[in-house]
C-alpha cells in the first residue's frame, strides 16, 4: 500500500530547477560559476542521505550538495531523489578576447531580453556594436548591454558583438564568436470554435470559445480574451474565454475572430476568421464565392444574340425602302442575283432582317453609281451634238468624221 502511494507521489513530482549564477552561458578560461539544484528533497532515514545527484553529461559527479562550483565546459543537470532529470544548462569557455553572453533560461515571449559582450576579464570595450544576423542592432561608445524590453519571436536569430580593447594602446576591432538566441513561445495562436450546448443554457445563441494552450513552463501565466464581429470588438479583454452571439445576430452570415494576450498586453496573438451561416440565412458560403454566369449578351457569335428591345428608329429620319421606285430601278433589282441568306432560327428575326437590309443598302449603292455613270455619258453624248468642234479642241484628239445624224443641215463635213 505505501509503494503504491509512493510511486504516484514520484510520477506526479516535477522537474527540479538548475539554474547558473552569474546567469551567463559563455565565460572566460580560469573562471569558475555556481550552480544550484532546486526541487524536492525527501527526508529519508539514512545513515549518509543523498539528496542531489549531479551529471556531467553521462558522467556522475561525486558532489551531491544542492549547489558546486564549476569551471569545465559541457552539459549540466541534476536530479533528487525519485524526481526526474532537470533540464540542461550548456556551459561554453573561450580563451578570445570578447564573449557574448546571453542568459541560460529560456526566454518567453514578452519577457526582457538582456545580452552582454564582455572584455577579456572585464576590460572595457569601446565602439561597441551588437549584430543581428549580420546586421547592426545598436551601437555605444563604450561597454553597456543590449536590452530588448519584450521579446518577440521576431528576435531570435544569431547575434554577436564587435569592439575595439586598449590594451594598452587601442586596438581594431574585434569581434566575438555567433550565439543563436531562440525567443520560446509563450503560448499557441488561438482558435475560435463553436461550442454545441443545449439551447437551455445557451439562450438560442452560439456560444463561440478561443482555445489556446501555454507552454507547460509557464502554464500557470493568466491570459485575457476579447472577441471581435468583424472590425467591431463584442467584448473587451476578459477572463472568460466563450462568448454567446446574441440569438438576433444568428440569422445572417457573420464573421467572428477572437484574441488573447497577457495581462499587460505585452504578448496579443488572435485567432483566424470564423463565418457562422444563419440559420434563417438562404444562401450559404459556397453561393457567395460562387461566380455569376456570363450573360448571354456578351457572346461573340452573331447568330445567338439576344433579342433587341431598342425603340425602332423613326421613319422619317431614314429613308423609306418601301416607296415605289421607278421602273429602271424596278429593272435593275429584278437583273441583280439574289443572295442567299441562312433559313430562319428561332429567337432570331432581327438577325435576318439586319442582312437583308445590308444586301438592299449594297445593291442600291452599286445602282447609283451606274446611273451617275449613264448620266455622264448622256451629258457628253448632247454636247457633241450641239458643239461637236468645241468638244473635240477640249479633248485634245485629232478630229475624227462625225455621222449625219440629221440634226442640223449647216453641220460641215469634214
Amino acid at each position: 500500500m505505501w509503494a503504491l502511494i509512493a510511486l504516484l507521489l514520484l510520477a506526479t513530482m516535477d522537474k527540479p530547477i538548475l539554474s547558473l549564477h552569474p546567469p551567463w552561458t559563455t565565460i572566460f578560461k580560469g573562471e569558475r560559476v555556481t550552480l544550484r539544484c532546486d526541487g524536492y528533497h525527501p527526508l529519508l532515514l539514512e545513515l549518509r542521505p543523498i539528496s542531489t545527484l549531479w551529471y556531467l553529461g553521462h558522467l556522475l559527479l561525486p558532489s551531491h550538495k544542492k549547489s558546486i562550483e564549476v569551471q569545465t565546459p559541457g552539459v549540466y543537470r541534476c536530479q533528487t531523489r525519485g524526481a526526474p532529470v532537470s533540464d540542461p544548462i550548456h556551459l561554453s569557455v573561450s580563451n578570445d578576447w570578447l564573449i557574448l553572453q546571453v542568459p541560460y533560461a529560456m526566454v518567453f515571449e514578452g519577457e526582457q531580453l538582456v545580452i552582454r559582450c564582455r572584455g577579456w576579464y572585464d576590460k572595457v570595450v569601446y565602439k561597441l556594436h551588437y549584430y543581428k544576423d549580420g546586421h547592426v542592432m545598436r551601437y555605444f561608445q563604450s561597454s553597456a548591454n543590449y536590452t530588448i524590453p519584450h521579446a518577440q519571436a521576431s528576435d531570435s536569430g544569431h547575434y554577436q558583438c564587435s569592439g575595439t580593447l586598449r590594451i594598452p594602446v587601442e586596438s581594431t576591432p574585434m569581434f566575438s564568436a555567433k550565439v543563436v538566441v531562440t525567443i520560446q513561445e509563450l503560448f499557441a495562436s488561438p482558435v475560435l470554435k463553436v461550442v454545441h450546448k443545449p439551447e437551455s443554457r445557451s439562450g438560442g445563441g452560439v456560444t463561440l470559445r478561443c482555445e489556446t494552450s501555454l507552454h507547460p513552463q509557464k502554464r500557470d501565466t493568466p491570459l485575457q480574451f476579447s472577441f471581435y464581429k468583424y472590425s467591431r470588438p463584442v467584448r473587451r479583454f476578459d477572463w472568460g474565454a466563450e462568448y454567446t452571439v446574441p440569438e438576433t445576430e444568428t440569422e445572417d452570415l457573420e464573421s467572428y475572430w477572437c484574441e488573447a494576450a497577457t495581462v499587460a498586453r505585452s504578448v496579443r496573438k488572435r485567432s483566424p476568421w470564423l463565418q457562422l451561416s444563419g440559420k434563417g440565412s438562404f444562401s450559404s458560403t459556397s453561393s457567395i464565392t460562387t461566380r455569376a454566369p456570363v450573360p448571354a449578351a456578351i457572346s461573340k457569335n452573331p447568330i445567338s444574340k439576344p433579342l433587341s428591345f431598342r425603340k425602332p428608329p423613326d421613319p422619317r429620319s431614314v429613308p423609306s425602302i418601301t416607296s415605289a421606285p421607278n421602273s429602271t430601278l424596278t429593272r435593275t433589282l429584278a437583273s441583280m442575283p439574289s443572295i442567299p441568306t441562312p433559313g430562319p432560327t428561332a429567337c432570331t428575326p432581327l438577325t435576318s432582317l439586319g442582312q437583308s437590309t445590308y444586301s438592299l443598302k449594297s445593291n442600291m449603292d452599286l445602282f447609283l453609281q451606274e446611273m451617275q455613270l449613264l448620266k455622264g455619258l448622256l451629258r457628253q453624248v448632247v454636247l457633241e451634238l450641239k458643239e461637236p468642234h468645241t468638244v473635240l479642241g477640249l479633248r485634245g484628239i485629232p478630229e475624227i468624221p462625225i455621222l449625219d445624224l440629221g440634226v442640223s443641215p449647216a453641220t460641215p463635213e469634214v
